[in-house]
């Protein structure tokens, strides 16, 4: 089992990053502002003017550290990849599979998202009393599960998932508590145009670069999928995986952040584009929030051990290359009973 290491998030402007020995030093305004060993680290994200040495580049390419940038505001622009490790039977086992049977692994993933959504809304139902429109949309992901059993197009797999997403967040801002401040008129990104949908794009962004890495670490290449469509620049495979930890992970976060007051509407803020984005202080908050959420314990409906929310993404991707090497008959997706 892959060790949970920790993840750094560098928010400060102008902060620099560089390997002093066999540790890793922030300096700002050219003063030490924090010393962790370097070997610990198994993520660094960097947002905005952040500076790092050609020496910790070196180092987090060679032992495959996860170094990806972002905007000030959170939208990524990209990543550092280290050497491609695994066998390269595996890849081309994956590229086979993509390319002549997609459909069972893409089947699986959105079942498993489905469900995940439904389970939302109905944990709301329990906390909160009938609804009839989020009972509506229960009944439609019900429709949507029965509609996924034997189907052999991923057109219609992508078109069952596209209505389920529509239906559950259709009903999404009324999960949303009214003293928050917070509207939801359904998911816009592209950019975000409200602080709920940029919440969702700033976590999903995040956690799609941890499934990145999680598929490197086993072998898998990243950019080939079986559900999302091939595309310069994207790793439709980690996108595909993501779908499993939205509803479950990513949503019911946001949620909590905004119905407990954690993070305000005075939070964000618009740019003359119309994009919204989290102010500093709140990113910050988020990032804490994200971190104490890895470290918690879950039993792993597959596994049946207790395991690190963190370490989620990598025993995915292990179990995904299980399948492909022929280890086991499906592809067991996320999903917590």
């Amino acid at each position: 089992m892959r060790k949970l290491q920790n993840t750094l998030y560098i928010t400060t402007q102008g902060s620099y990053l560089h390997k002093e020995r066999e540790t890793l030093v922030v300096e700002q305004e050219r003063k030490k502002v924090a010393q962790w060993p370097v070997h610990s680290i198994g993520h660094i994200f960097c947002f905005g003017n952040v500076l790092v040495s050609p020496f910790l580049l070196g180092f987090c390419g060679e032992n495959n550290v996860n170094l990806a940038f972002f905007t000030e505001n959170g939208r990524f622009l990209g990543r550092l990849q280290g050497r491609q490790s695994g066998n390269v039977l595996l890849r081309w086992a994956q590229y086979r599979v993509s390319e002549q049977n997609p459909v069972p692994i893409a089947r699986n993933i959105i079942a498993a998202k489905i469900q995940a959504g439904k389970r939302v809304l109905q944990r709301q139902i329990r906390n909160y009393g009938e609804n009839a429109a989020i009972q509506s949309a229960v009944d439609a992901l019900n429709i949507s599960l029965r509609q996924l059993k034997g189907v052999a197009e991923l057109d219609v797999v992508r078109g069952i998932e596209g209505d389920a997403a529509a239906r559950y967040f259709g009903v999404f801002g009324q999960l949303l508590s009214e003293k928050s401040g917070f509207t939801f008129d359904g998911r816009n990104r592209r950019p975000p145009r409200d602080g709920v949908n940029a919440l969702l794009s700033f976590v999903y962004s995040l956690l799609g670069k941890d499934i990145s890495g999680a598929l490197q670490g086993v072998g898998l290449d990243p950019q080939v999928g079986f559900l999302h469509a091939d595309r310069p620049g994207r790793d439709s495979l980690a996108q595909d995986i993501l779908e499993e930890f939205r509803a479950w992970w990513a949503d019911r976060l946001v949620l909590s952040l905004i119905n407990r007051g954690q993070i305000k509407p005075q939070d964000f803020v618009t740019e003359a584009s119309g994009a919204v984005s989290l102010k500093a202080d709140a990113r910050k908050l988020l990032f804490q929030a994200l971190q104490a959420k890895k470290q918690e314990k879950i039993v792993h409906p597959f596994l049946g051990e207790e395991v690190e929310i963190g370490l989620l993404p990598y025993i995915q991707a292990m179990l995904l290359a299980r399948h492909l090497r022929g280890d086991l008959a499906e592809y067991p997706p996320f999903l917590m009973r």
